[in-house]
């Protein structure tokens, strides 16, 4: 069967095309089409656990399955978060932090998984990518929440102002993201055989 086929790649896929869509409902001023992009959040966010637990329960697991999920993944998550840094609600300079360490760690990820290599995951690296998405889904619900005018009436518009309070999300921002520059360093050293053996090894091809 083609791997292009499988369920699990063509979800990894499809999280791919809804990142554009996705940018441009959350940033459209338009009220409707900011609702429009919670839902489209949400589908997004829901078929990175599906696409997952289809391939291990059915066993498709393909290379370019390993090779697409994670960077369909940072792909959508890094664009959401240059989403709020461009709607001014969390600073850039952490974000970019976050983004690069991932790409990083995750392009490595992948050439050595297409070399039969597997890179090592810890600990402190899933609980970063929990709190990455726990922030990512809390700025965006309050913040598509706090859109909608029509909240302006009643005492809860109030608290969502205090929920999106910018000192408070830039200060979680700043800590999520040198919670994930440390991992990536750990990452890297608990690795380092795996990082040591590629290098000598092409030292002695040539």
């Amino acid at each position: 069967m083609n791997p292009f086929l499988t369920l699990p790649n063509q979800l990894t896929l499809l999280r791919v095309i809804l990142t554009p869509v996705f940018l441009y409902t959350y940033l459209h001023p338009s009220l409707e089409l900011k609702n429009v992009s919670l839902f489209v959040f949400f589908f997004a966010m829901a078929t990175d656990w599906y696409d997952g637990w289809v391939a291990r329960r059915w066993g498709y697991i393909t290379k370019w399955g390993t090779f697409l999920d994670p960077l369909a993944d940072k792909i959508f998550v890094s664009a959401s978060f240059f989403a709020l840094v461009y709607v001014g609600l969390i600073p850039a300079f952490p974000v970019w932090l976050m983004v690069g360490r991932d790409l990083l760690i995750t392009f490595l990820r992948i050439f050595f998984e297409m070399r039969g290599k597997h890179f090592q995951t810890t600990f402190f690296a899933k609980t970063k990518t929990f709190l990455q998405f726990t922030l990512l889904y809390y700025i965006v619900i309050f913040s598509s929440v706090k859109a909608n005018s029509s909240l302006s009436k009643y005492s809860s518009y109030s608290m969502l102002e205090y929920l999106l309070d910018p000192a408070a999300l830039s200060i979680a921002t700043y800590a999520i993201s040198l919670l994930t520059v440390w991992t990536g360093i750990k990452y890297l050293l608990h690795n380092k055989g795996i990082l040591l053996g590629l290098f000598f090894d092409s030292k002695t091809a040539e």
